[in-house]
C-alpha cells in the first residue's frame, strides 16, 4: 500500500509517498517522470514517516537542516539504486558533475545512463539529484525544473543556521 499527503513549500506543493515503513517518494507537482497519484494510493494526514519527512524539509527549506534522517526505500533498477546511493553521498553544499558521479558508481563510461538514472531519482531533494551539474559547471537537466534546481543549489550555499 502507498500512503501519500502533500506539503506546500517554496519552490510548489510536493507529493510525499511512503508504503509504511519508509520514504518511497518526494515529487513536485508536474515533475517528470511522476504518474501522478494513482487511484489505489491512500491519503493520509498522520503517518510517521511522511511527518517526519515534513518537519525536516520544513528545516531544510528554512536553513535549519542539511542532512535528511528518514527510512528510504527508492524503487528501481540496481544500476538506478546504485546511482541514488551514490547521490547520498554527495554533501550539502557540494556539486558535483555527472561524469564524476558515472565515475563514482564504477561506469566513467556511461555518464549518459548516470545521468538517465539521476533524472529517475525517485526521492526528490532528500536525495539530492539537484547537486548533479553538467561538466563545465551548467545547470543541466532537472525532473522538478532547472529553476527549481537552481533555486535548491543557491539554498545550500547561502548562509546556513545550523
Amino acid at each position: 500500500m502507498t500512503f501519500y499527503h502533500s506539503i506546500e513549500c517554496p519552490l510548489g506543493t510536493l507529493i510525499l509517498t511512503t508504503d509504511g515503513e519508509a520514504l518511497t517518494g518526494v515529487y513536485f507537482e508536474g515533475q517528470r517522470h511522476f504518474v501522478g497519484i494513482q487511484p489505489d494510493w491512500q491519503k493520509t494526514e498522520n503517518n510517521p514517516i511522511l511527518n517526519a519527512v515534513s518537519q525536516q524539509l520544513d528545516e531544510y527549506f528554512s536553513k535549519q537542516r542539511a542532512v535528511f534522517y528518514v527510512p528510504l526505500s527508492a524503487q528501481g533498477t540496481e544500476f538506478q539504486q546504485a546511482v541514488w546511493r551514490a547521490l547520498q553521498a554527495v554533501n550539502f553544499g557540494e556539486r558535483l558533475s555527472y561524469s564524476g558521479l558515472a565515475e563514482k558508481v564504477g561506469r566513467p563510461n556511461a555518464v549518459r545512463a548516470v545521468a538517465a538514472a539521476v533524472g529517475r531519482n525517485p526521492i526528490s531533494v532528500v536525495i539530492p539529484c539537484h547537486r548533479i551539474i553538467g561538466k563545465n559547471n551548467s545547470l543541466t537537466g532537472y525532473a522538478g525544473g532547472l529553476a527549481r534546481k537552481a533555486a535548491l543549489l543557491e539554498l545550500e550555499v547561502a548562509e546556513r543556521q545550523i
